[in-house]
């Protein structure tokens, strides 16, 4: 991913941004629910209905919304000691290795949109929901939509990040990364 570049390339990071903003949001929301929810249990020993299932669902949400911007500014959870010293001391080896993971980040992330819509689409004609009638319900495809979505942007990443090794690997000029 490049800073500045075409229209493209610019959306494209402020989806990622945008995504990355709306899971900030809902952990803030998370913070603001969880307290009230311990503050009323303690005050008025009343606990909130539905906490839980919000937590649950928020979680999944979160991660998938802010996945795009942990991979593309290189903070996706990875061991990088041997791999750095072989990009310090053979830089095409280090890109090519690069790009085969990249590469591998993005199947892998294919897999789960190809299992993920099936399940999209199940909860969302079937109405599916977390919860239980009559105390507290809420529908689950938002968050499931959410998957995709966000599964969908880090596949678009990935291979960003493969074309930014394939450039280096073929000497060809390189502009400033987003990372």
């Amino acid at each position: 991913m490049e800073r500045g570049g075409n229209f493209v390339t610019r959306a494209f990071s402020a989806w990622i941004a945008w995504l990355n903003s709306a899971g900030g949001a809902l952990i803030f929301a998370l913070i603001v629910m969880i307290n009230l929810d311990v503050f009323s249990r303690f005050l008025f020993n009343a606990p909130i209905d539905g906490v839980t299932e919000l937590v649950e669902l928020s979680i999944v949400a979160i991660v998938f919304l802010q996945l795009s911007d942990a991979v593309r500014n290189g903070r996706l959870t990875r061991s990088e000691g041997l791999y750095n010293k072989i990009c310090e001391n053979r830089p095409r080896l280090g890109h090519a290795l690069g790009a085969i993971f990249d590469t591998a980040g993005a199947i892998f992330f294919m897999t789960i949109i190809a299992g993920s819509i099936p399940r999209f689409v199940d909860a969302w004609e079937r109405g599916y929901f977390s919860g239980n009638k009559g105390i507290f319900v809420v529908p689950v495809w938002p968050v499931r939509l959410i998957i995709v979505i966000g599964a969908i942007t880090v596949v678009f990443v990935f291979l960003g990040l493969v074309m930014r090794h394939a450039k280096a690997l073929t000497g060809a000029p390189q502009k400033n990364d987003v990372s």
